[in-house]
């Protein structure tokens, strides 16, 4: 061949060379473009994970999932699913997409907001199989941020439909004072996308729109959250209540919720594994999702509680605590479009799956501790209450846990601590597994006893640790003989008399019905039920399903205008015997409440009042519980007669139609 042949060879060469280089600029710089816009590369699972860093963002993709996050913030300002569209809302900020927060305030101070925004960002670890990321930022002593230390976390594993995220948080002895009053990791979605959500198997439903909520759609009722949605954009809800607090649930129901996007066949879910990290225990409500198309992981809240949930560090506290992980999911069906329902159900296996692998064995911080750095305790609960029976029976799906040492139900007001609960079975045994090493109380409380139950000792876990609890007995609160008793002592008022809405209150048609209690209005029906005269029940003719009003309320006499409110027990007793009555009062909630006992005369000084209880707002935020209250009331025997006798109970508070008591139970008893 000639020299130039040769040349015309090399020349044809490096023609190639330079067009295959342009052509991997351009697509680099293409897939650059579709991460700055919200849009991820189509790749296919088994691809593994990535991470591509560019000027100010980085993003995680594994082939179905890409989330995007700022740096050095550390806000996930996209997350798409094989490879379509971003399904965050892009109307929004790049901090109001996806976020950490805490609210937060200074004693005696305004609160705030501090999304956790990050000053530093580091790569853990990336691999094929695993990329972790983190967000953190030092307090500087003198500045005016909050006062904690944060290391934000992101992780996505090879083949995961979705990501996990956790916060791990430190304050230092000698910082200033403040308090927590809320905390939370969320995703505000695509409003035009998605418009169905699904939080449990009967509370699924299209959602309002945002807009449905403003003037002109919508009319304000008695506060901020509640709108009558009276010309929304979907006629079909016309005369329904939009309102976030319709969606709440116990934290040990709250495990997944989210939301599906009916034209894509594609769901958003929110997954919790565990409660350890959450504050107030197994029986503290929640938000889970709302119209935005909002998505909430809830870790800290003072919601059906009031101030004693929220978190207050003095100078000289020290505190650190892992928040999550939680996992992000996203699943798709094509028959979705048509049966959003089917996606639910996929993403229910998914938590259980999520559930099963807890503690997870991949996050990276030293903070989170895996299965083989913690410890287990188990044992049988049995309850004594001898006037049922002569001998201990088993404590059947009694609720048992360990949480920070406290006095008997102090694990409801606990926050800063870790608590560990399961439900005993029928036998009463129980196993709390994956316990972080420390010093805990046992606690219990047994569905149909009164009262609190907490162990004689404290228990103390190390890793590895396996303890045999012994001497578990429940003596549940009790002086005498029961002369009558009005509900079920199960923490709840849900037993009693729940009135249908006002009929000016359209009712979502929900395929299943749910729980009466969670409407619009219903402290206002009171009034319509007993215009004149209060609520009265006579023991043996009265039931309390149909004749006990499920909340003790004041009465509207006017505009802004309440009036206390005075129910009286009627009962007769063939004899009177020697000493004292007890009257077990045990109450499911209050809110800006008290309870006055009189006996007898109803003008009489109270025999025993509460005084001022309660902050659970429970009935304006369509709950059936709160906090618990439980009273155990001496009554003499000379203020009884023989014959017809009247227990009067007022609730005096006036100052708001939801100053309230919920009764969870109440039991005379003659003398020991």
């Amino acid at each position: 061949m000639g020299k130039s042949g040769i040349n015309s060879i090399f020349s044809w060469q490096l023609v190639a060379i330079v067009q295959l280089l342009f052509l991997l600029i351009a697509t680099h710089s293409h897939n650059s473009y579709r991460h700055k816009h919200g849009r991820g590369r189509r790749s296919h699972a088994g691809a593994g994970v990535h991470l591509l860093q560019q000027n100010h963002t980085v993003s995680l993709t594994n082939g179905i999932v890409n989330v995007l996050l700022t740096i050095p913030d550390g806000n996930v300002i996209s997350v798409t699913y094989k490879g379509g569209d971003n399904l965050l809302e892009t109307q929004n900020k790049e901090n109001d997409r996806g976020y950490w927060d805490l609210i937060w305030n200074k004693p005696g101070a305004p609160t705030s907001m501090d999304k956790l925004e990050g000053t530093s960002y580091k790569i853990i670890v990336q691999n094929n199989d695993q990329t972790e990321i983190s967000f953190t930022r030092t307090w500087a002593v003198g500045s005016a941020q909050m006062p904690l230390n944060i290391d934000k976390r992101f992780v996505m594993l090879k083949d995961s439909p979705g990501f996990y995220t956790y916060t791990v948080l430190e304050r230092l002895k000698g910082w200033p004072a403040f308090d927590i009053q809320e905390g939370r990791f969320l995703f505000k979605l695509q409003e035009n996308k998605f418009h169905y959500m699904a939080m449990s198997d009967d509370r699924q439903r299209v959602m309002p729109m945002p807009v449905d909520r403003i003037p002109g759609h919508g009319q304000p009722l008695d506060y901020p959250e509640a709108v009558l949605l009276t010309n929304p954009t979907n006629p079909q809800l016309k005369g329904e209540v939009d309102d976030k607090y319709l969606y709440s649930c116990d934290n040990k129901d709250n495990k997944v919720h989210g939301w599906v996007s009916s034209d894509q066949g594609l769901g958003f879910w929110m997954i919790t594994p565990s409660n350890e990290f959450r504050t107030g225990g197994p029986l503290k409500q929640d938000l889970t999702s709302h119209v935005g198309p909002t998505l909430l992981s809830m870790f800290i809240s003072t919601h059906y509680a009031g101030e004693d949930l929220a978190l207050k560090f003095q100078t000289g506290d020290y505190w650190k605590k892992v928040l999550g992980p939680v996992f992000v999911y996203l699943n798709s069906d094509p028959s979705a479009k048509t049966n959003p329902s089917v996606l639910w159900n996929d993403a229910k296996q998914r938590m259980q799956k999520e559930v099963s692998s807890w503690p997870y064995n991949f996050p990276l911080s030293v903070d989170f501790l895996k299965s083989n750095q913690r410890g287990a305790v188990k044992g049988q609960l049995l309850v004594h209450d001898w006037y049922k029976n002569k001998m201990a029976v088993p404590g059947a799906s009694a609720y048992v846990g360990l949480a920070p040492q406290g006095g008997p139900g102090s694990w409801q007001f606990e926050n800063k601590g870790y608590q560990f609960w399961t439900q005993a079975d029928q036998h009463g045994n129980f196993a709390i597994t994956n316990v972080v090493p420390g010093t805990y109380s046992l606690f219990a409380w047994v569905p149909g006893f009164v009262g609190d139950y907490k162990h004689a000792s404290d228990i103390t876990i190390t890793p590895g640790s396996n303890i045999q609890a012994t001497n578990v007995v429940f003596d549940p609160p009790r002086k005498g003989a029961t002369l009558w008793e009005i509900g079920v002592p199960d923490r709840t008022a849900a037993e009693f008399f729940i009135p249908d809405p006002n009929p000016t209150f359209k009712t979502y048609p929900y395929r299943a019905p749910v729980e009466k209690f969670r409407q619009y209005g219903l402290w206002a029906r009171y009034k319509d039920i007993h215009p004149v005269t209060d609520q009265v029940y006579t023991v043996g003719l009265s039931d309390y399903k149909k004749d006990w009003f499920f909340a003790h309320v004041p009465k509207n006499v006017g505009p802004r205008q309440f009036a206390a409110t005075t129910w009286q027990i009627i009962f007769d007793l063939k004899s009177i015997a020697k000493g004292s009555y007890t009257l077990q009062l045990a109450i499911a909630s209050a809110n800006a409440a008290e309870v006055q006992v009189r006996v007898n005369n109803p003008t009489s000084t109270a025999l025993f009042t509460t005084g001022l209880i309660g902050k659970d707002n429970a009935i304006a935020r369509h709950g059936i519980h709160g906090l618990y209250h439980f009273y155990s009331i001496d009554i003499p025997g000379t203020q009884l007669v023989v014959g017809k006798n009247t227990i009067f109970l007022t609730q005096p508070r006036i100052i708001s139609p939801f100053c309230e008591i919920m009764y969870d139970y109440i039991r005379l008893e003659g003398p020991a």
